[in-house]
């Protein structure tokens, strides 16, 4: 692979993972036992110059599950009323099976192999989309069972901060804190930053992969060796 190789394809960036931001807002913190209330979903894609760019979002709120856990202080946290009939809400079910379908049809256009989850604090979101894709009994469930890509540790290392409103301030993307714990406007700049890292690293030159050399990457080896020799002798 060289530096001067052009990738444009989405099935080249990730190792022919097709990557999805998502977000979720639930009535608690466990994902077995609490309701699932509502979910965005924003697939992306790579324009002709092979910037990654949102391509369709799809969101669904979310009648709670027979039995599920409502935990008060969640409700107050999202400012989300379960039994409102002005949500629209829709069974797990029915959310999870379009969002898939539109999903799939992205994979086969990208020509990927699997789907991934994109999320902040994504082991969260992961975790209340596998319980409810467990408890719907869906059988193509396309997201990587456990991996993803995890927009916190991401922006913690690009950006110096791991919060959502913050790390997007810093990037230079507007975020309104009235707007956030809303799946839709979470995952809208979810998707503004995941995009904004993954871009900027293709600016700075660090995609496409340009060529390591063994004698480049062992100069580096010997000098760290050497400065720890150097530091042992000094300290004895």
């Amino acid at each position: 692979m060289t530096a001067t190789a052009t990738f444009t394809q989405l099935n080249e960036r990730f190792r022919g993972y097709y990557p999805v931001v998502i977000d979720v807002e639930t009535g608690g913190f466990n994902a077995k036992t609490d309701a699932l209330l509502e979910i965005a979903a924003i697939t992306l894609k790579m324009d002709k110059n092979g910037w990654l760019v949102p391509d369709q979002t799809f969101h669904f709120h979310v009648a709670p599950f027979e039995g599920a856990n409502l935990e008060p202080a969640a409700l107050a946290f999202t400012g989300i009323d379960p039994h409102s009939a002005l949500r629209g809400a829709v069974s797990e079910r029915e959310a999870l099976e379009q969002i898939f379908k539109g999903i799939r049809k992205g994979l086969k256009a990208n020509n990927c192999q699997r789907a991934i989850m994109v999320a902040h604090n994504a082991s969260f979101d992961h975790g209340f989309v596998m319980a409810a894709a467990e408890r719907t009994d869906m059988k193509r469930n396309p997201f990587h069972p456990f991996a993803t890509f995890d927009t916190a540790a991401l922006a913690g290392l690009a950006l110096g901060q791991t919060v959502l409103a913050k790390a997007c301030k810093t990037a230079g993307i507007k975020f309104d804190n009235k707007e956030a714990h809303s799946a839709l406007y979470d995952t809208q700049k979810t998707t503004e930053l995941f995009c904004l890292i993954v871009n900027r690293w293709k600016a700075l030159g660090g995609w496409p992969l340009a060529a390591i050399e063994n004698d480049t990457l062992g100069s580096g080896v010997t000098a760290v060796e050497g400065d720890n020799a150097t530091e042992q002798q000094t300290n004895a």
